[in-house]
């Protein structure tokens, strides 16, 4: 079942992904409803961070430091990830369900984010290795960071798919993301930070045509 772009056009925006009814019908999200989760919940974890008493200065520091962490997992998951395709039936299967179906229909509104059942899990996932790790009240602010850095993501992701950039920085991130998807995939795995495609000179090629 597809769904067209309009009376006159012929490539479809979307795909029907699982067999099995209820698994398709929970593959899909509307765009704000990793937002409508997250956000609230981090809140309460920074409230309950002050109420602890973390000073001020230390909670900004580590929640910058958890951001600075998303960021870099948002390449890392995005390059070895999302992007791993091998020949076997499983392994195609595997990247469509994971990605490469946001690039065979990257208009699906409905499919750009991670749907609450994967994103809560590996939530909790990232929050125990990082109460792992570290003290407590550490973990929760270092998480509130990374948790704000995804949602942030979600958020640029959504904007260069579907709304108009008219900021130069908007109109940078736009471009940076459209020839990811048009120009090749050997490169520009950030999407709200480029930062890490300088670091690990993955600013390929493709990348100086968003300049043109």
């Amino acid at each position: 079942m597809v769904k067209e772009l309009g009376p006159k056009a012929t490539k479809p925006v979307t795909c029907r992904m699982f067999e099995t009814p209820i698994i398709e019908l929970f593959s899909r999200i509307h765009p704000f409803s990793p937002a409508a989760f997250w956000v609230p919940t981090l809140l309460l974890l920074l409230g309950y961070e002050h109420h602890r008493g973390v000073a001020p200065l230390r909670l900004v520091a580590l929640v910058a430091v958890g951001w600075l962490a998303w960021s870099l997992t948002e390449y890392l998951l995005h390059r070895f990830v999302f992007h791993w395709i091998e020949g076997k039936p499983w392994q195609r299967r595997f990247h469509f369900i994971f990605h490469g179906v946001h690039h065979d229909f990257p208009q699906d509104a409905k499919r750009l984010v991670f749907p609450l059942g994967v994103s809560i899990p590996l939530g909790l996932v990232f929050f125990l290795g990082m109460d792992a790790a570290f003290a407590r009240d550490t973990a929760i602010a270092l998480f509130c960071g990374f948790g704000g850095g995804y949602i942030v993501y979600d958020g640029i992701h959504y904007f260069t798919h579907h709304l108009p950039a008219r900021s130069a920085l908007g109109k940078y991130l736009k471009r940076y993301h459209m020839v990811h998807h048009h120009a090749g995939v050997e490169g520009l795995w950030g999407v709200s930070v480029p930062l890490w495609d300088y670091v690990f000179r993955s600013y390929s090629n493709v990348a100086r045509a968003a300049k043109r």
